[in-house]
């Protein structure tokens, strides 16, 4: 099973969680939710991105970590749009018969997921916004899986 979400709506967790924990074969669920941080003062942190290829490419990501760990259940749910600090702006989780498949595929899949999908970030501090580039280090993370 696969699920990939993206909307301004705040992630509700236990609603997420139920879903996974329901997949085939599901010995073990490893998770991320990612929050939105307060950094040198960022008061919103607002996303856009391109809506249809935006879900293709999470798609596409979660069809991957399903194929190479034998998942029973994948979840992307991303939020866009503005969010304060300490908000959830994104959920994954992983769902395989054993807890190294579980973690490795959750790792996998947010390394890729912050190098892949098309999403552009916009930071306000102090009431001046401002375009946030590529980070060095999520690309040296999504790197360590390989080639896809």
């Amino acid at each position: 099973m696969i699920r990939v979400h993206v909307s301004p709506a705040p992630i509700d967790l236990a609603a997420e969680m139920d879903g996974v924990e329901r997949a085939d074969g599901a010995g073990a669920v490893a998770t991320f939710t990612g929050l939105v941080r307060s950094d040198d003062g960022v008061g919103t942190l607002e996303l856009e991105h391109y809506p249809g290829a935006t879900e293709a490419a999470l798609t596409r990501l979660a069809e991957e970590a399903t194929a190479r760990w034998a998942l029973g259940a994948a979840t992307i749910v991303h939020r866009v749009g503005p969010m304060a600090p300490g908000e959830r702006i994104v959920f994954v989780a992983a769902a395989a018969p054993h807890r190294g498949a579980a973690l490795e595929a959750c790792a996998y899949l947010i390394d890729r997921l912050k190098t892949d999908a098309p999403f552009w970030k916009r930071e306000t501090r102090g009431g001046e916004a401002r375009w946030v580039e590529a980070r060095d280090s999520d690309a040296d993370a999504a790197a360590r899986w390989g080639k896809r």
